[in-house]
């Protein structure tokens, strides 16, 4: 009793067994399956019939919901509904993978390997009379059904440094073929030691390709072919020097055009060129600079009308609309003249995505968000808007992020819509006007709520400019005490390209939800330098990966201590993985005035030594002190704060030895901290081992308190 009182009041009760043994319980408490009515795997059999399952007491239950007479099918399992409804074999399943038992190690195509272009394969013109391939590093031809000894070489200057590749590309009229030339350059390798494989005693060296910024890339030089006269027209290779990428190659129906798409290295140009195939010119059809980066994975494009129209999307006003072009020029004295794109899709706000393009009726189905101004700028709705920039309706209005299946003619819409703190509704929607013709379920959150189940709070701020809302959530116990003090927890990844706080209904968060049950609030935010607030926003980042929003981060969690006083933003924790490693350990050496803690996992913590293209688009080209600014290797020695390394020995997405490159420096540097190598693993937050230790180490930093012992905490 007396120990109690000499506590302080924030402490007690905070960090204990129990803590423990409840936080570790909510996952079987708060499973999505004791979420009645919510529909799961939406999918339309056709645009007669939609199906989906939804969770019930007694298991899972497979609907049929039939347009014809808006009645419902309820099945018991996936193999009913299948049968009832003559699905194929693999029914609903059919698109899904299916693991194959097997006793020896899986070979499979890591996604860092590049395709050298060298593939020994036969192309066939598309009138089915000659058939091309790639020998002696050049192009050969020969007529079809005759022996292949019977070939003709349409090029000879292909050489082992600089050759042909095989991915050729016929003419659609058969008489031409697109290929590049293009030379070989040196790849780099990553290496790890599998030390405790599970099949044998001995360790793994695993070798696997690996770009990093700076590192040389491979160019190409577009040429076309006759295939008769083997006459040869070849595009200025000053047009389209310095390469990131040439890709994208699409012959027009008239076959008088390549079009292609050109990415200069540093991302700062790129441009959708058109080749003539008589004379190897290029011309420009749409062109998109910045100062900074231009976002390329964000860019969609469609040719309609037979290819001679595009549509394109641009965050050339600082907002990503859509744009449609022509890509036959005018001519004017002579001369092909560009015309100038037609912008569809105006205002401050988000395009998020195409859904659908309707030539024939001249519309465009897309998802955008921000449209709606009293609401967070990150909730996601459909609409349709015409070809002519006219008539924009929305298709799904009610307050939410919405999620949209389309029926196959593009007549109908199911829509699940929700909230962090809101339960999901699914409807069927007509296409039209987006009126609602039935609602299918209306997700029961009661079992949740029963066990605990707390919402977290949708909370805004203003950042660094005084005028921009920063919007993210907070995540409080079950046993929550307002009149108690709690240490703040910010779970971070502020990787550019996307944002990352939750938007959808989520039963258990495994970020948040367990971790705040020690007694801690947990904190999820977006700031600048995440996407889908305008270019601006986003490019704060440009060279600057180390400012990770924190200036906006510090100021959005003082804010929430200053309404909710029990939040102590004076006793602030951090955590993340891969860009959030990298972010987390920044914030501990950067600005460790206000983080007192980190746990960082699978960091990329110097982009030098992380993968080139997620690097090279927002750190620049060519490599510069900026990426030295950026790194925690660098910056390691000002570390003053209690730091927990995570790192996978397998790590294939960042290379593992930039999280031992920081334990060097920091080592050399004389600081404490704790480092956890995880074997047999990969690219992760640090699984369940990982998750403990978590817990543990801001139980101990941040509450002051000793965890309890692993084999006292049963684990669910």
């Amino acid at each position: 009793m007396l120990l109690s009182l000499l506590l302080p009041t924030a402490m007690q009760a905070q960090g204990t067994l129990t803590d423990y043994q409840r936080a570790y319980g909510l996952y079987d408490k708060f499973q999505q399956k004791n979420v009645e009515h919510w529909a799961h795997d939406v999918q339309w059999k056709d645009s007669a019939t939609l199906t989906y399952y939804r969770d019930a007491p007694s298991g899972k239950q497979y609907v049929a919901y039939h347009m014809t007479n808006g009645q419902s099918q309820t099945f018991d399992s996936e193999k009913a509904l299948n049968e009832a409804l003559g699905f194929d074999k693999e029914g609903r399943q059919r698109e899904r993978y299916q693991r194959e038992d097997s006793p020896f190690r899986k070979t499979e195509r890591h996604w860092m390997e590049t395709d050298d272009e060298q593939e020994q394969s036969v192309v066939k013109s598309p009138d089915g009379k000659l058939d091309a391939w790639i020998e002696g590093y050049n192009v050969m031809v020969h007529e079809v059904g005759k022996p292949y000894s019977e070939k003709r070489a349409l090029t000879q200057d292909g050489t082992i440094g600089r050759y042909y590749s095989s991915n050729l590309l016929w003419s659609p009229d058969s008489k031409r073929i697109m290929v590049c030339k293009r030379n070989k350059v040196e790849k780099r390798y990553d290496y790890y030691v599998e030390s405790s494989p599970k099949d044998q005693l001995q360790p793994i060296l695993h070798k696997q390709e690996y770009a990093k910024p700076g590192d040389e890339l491979p160019q190409h030089w577009p040429v076309i072919i006759d295939v008769v006269s083997g006459k040869a027209v070849e595009a200025n290779p000053s047009a389209i020097g310095t390469q990131y990428a040439l890709g994208e190659f699409r012959w027009d129906e008239q076959s008088k055009e390549v079009t292609m798409e050109y990415n200069k290295r540093g991302h700062q140009l790129y441009q959708l060129l058109a080749m003539d195939a008589s004379t190897g010119h290029l011309r420009t059809i749409v062109e998109e600079k910045s100062n900074t980066f231009v976002n390329y994975p964000r860019l969609w494009r469609q040719f309609i009308k037979k290819g001679t129209q595009l549509l394109w999307t641009s965050e050339r006003d600082n907002w990503n609309h859509i744009y449609l072009y022509n890509v036959t020029p005018l001519v004017k004295k002579g001369k092909s003249v560009a015309q100038p794109p037609m912008q569809i899709t105006k205002g401050d706000w988000f395009v998020r995505g195409i859904k659908y393009v309707d030539e024939k009726n001249g519309v465009i189905y897309f998802s955008a968000s921000g449209v709606n101004k009293q609401e967070d700028p990150y909730l996601m709705h459909d609409y349709r808007i015409g070809l002519d920039g006219k008539n924009m309706v929305c298709l799904t209005p009610e307050e939410g992020n919405h999620s949209t299946v389309y029926s196959p003619d593009y007549r109908y819409l199911v829509d699940t819509y929700s909230m962090v703190d809101k339960a999901p509704v699914t409807v069927l929607r007509s296409c039209g006007d987006g009126k609602i013709i039935q609602t299918l379920e209306c997700a029961d959150i009661s079992k949740l709520t029963d066990n605990g189940w707390v919402a977290p709070e949708v909370f805004k701020a203003k950042g660094r400019d005084g005028q921009t809302d920063m919007w993210g959530i907070i995540q409080r116990p079950t046993n929550f005490d307002p009149t108690k003090k709690y240490p703040v927890i910010e779970y971070i990844y502020s990787g550019p390209g996307d944002a990352y706080t939750p938007k959808n209904f989520i039963s258990y968060n495994w970020n948040m939800t367990g971790l705040a049950e020690l007694g801690f609030i947990v904190v999820q935010l977006d700031a600048m330098g995440t996407s889908y607030r305008g270019k601006a926003f986003e490019e704060i980042c440009y060279k600057n990966l180390q400012d990770a929003g924190f200036p906006d981060r510090e100021l959005w969690i003082k804010a929430a201590s200053t309404k909710y006083p029990y939040m102590d933003a004076t006793n602030v924790g951090i955590f993340g993985a891969s860009a959030g490693g990298q972010e987390s350990t920044t914030a501990v050496l950067l600005h460790g005035d206000f983080y007192k803690a980190a746990y960082s996992s699978c960091g990329c913590h110097d982009n030098r030594m992380d993968k080139i293209w997620w690097n090279e688009q927002w750190m620049g080209w060519p490599v510069d002190s900026s990426y030295v600014r950026s790194s925690n290797v660098y910056n390691a020695p000002k570390l003053n704060c209690p730091l927990m390394l995570v790192v996978g020995e397998l790590d294939d997405n960042v290379d593992p030895s930039s999280t031992m490159q920081v334990a060097d420096a920091l080592i050399k540097a004389g600081k404490d901290f704790e480092l956890v190598v995880l074997p047999g693993v990969h690219h992760t937050m640090g699984e369940t081992f990982g998750e403990h230790k978590r817990y543990d180490f801001f139980v101990k930093n941040l509450l002051h308190v000793t965890p309890p012992a692993w084999q006292d905490v049963k684990k669910k």
